[in-house]
């Protein structure tokens, strides 16, 4: 696997960058506070997710089997009357990879899925989240901002993940100390009548002890 890194001096962390799904892997090398899979949706299915009417976008909040990801956004999709054809096969292909490789990388057989529509401004300050670490893609609107800061400060450089690059992101439950300093935001949107779409995927070891979602076996 090759990968190039940028180094945040002053938090001593890396994030790996990489143009394959091995980018995502790279969250378990030493000393590395996030990566990045540097892709670039199609502009076809670019332009066609961000004709959608916001109610047609699916959402949910549940706790699943990583394999059983397509099944279940598939499902979601008909309940919010996403439109088929090719593009809302590619999403449901996508987030289903994107849970099979984030769960194999983390260890784990369940994950949380979050896939929302986001029109204000949720998460505007900078944090770190009490996880092992998070998978943020955004597929609709601008994404993830980031940057190095001491938690409850803002930090002065602000840098954005591209639309449509998955990024993951060591949580304050990483076992690995001290942590990075890297922390993140969604980006304020209010009052400019974009919409964002998002996925969000936690790691889970017992999906019993899982709370605020729904479950399925």
């Amino acid at each position: 696997m090759t990968y190039y890194q940028d180094i945040f001096e002053d938090a001593g962390n890396a994030i790996f960058r990489a143009e394959t799904p091995d980018a995502i892997a790279a969250i378990r090398r030493p000393s590395c506070a996030a990566t990045i899979w540097q892709r670039k949706p199609t502009t076809r299915f670019q332009s066609w997710i961000d004709a959608l009417p916001p109610e047609q976008l699916p959402s949910a909040r549940i706790v699943l089997r990583a394999e059983m990801v397509g099944a279940a956004l598939l499902n979601m999709a008909e309940a919010h009357g996403t439109p088929e054809g090719p593009e809302r096969d590619l999403l449901i292909e996508d987030v289903s990879a994107l849970a099979a490789i984030f769960a194999d990388v983390m260890r784990v057989k369940y994950v949380r899925l979050r896939l929302e529509t986001v029109t204000g401004n949720a998460c505007r300050k900078f944090h770190l989240d009490a996880v092992t670490g998070r998978l943020i893609c955004t597929y609709r609107g601008p994404g993830t901002q980031y940057g190095t800061a001491v938690t409850g400060t803002a930090p002065h450089r602000i840098h954005a993940v591209p639309t449509g690059a998955p990024i993951v992101l060591r949580g304050t439950h990483w076992p690995e100390k001290p942590l990075s300093g890297l922390l993140h935001r969604s980006p304020p949107i209010e009052g400019t009548g974009r919409v964002r779409f998002v996925l969000v995927l936690d790691p889970v070891d017992d999906p019993a002890q899982a709370t605020n979602t729904g479950f399925m076996h």
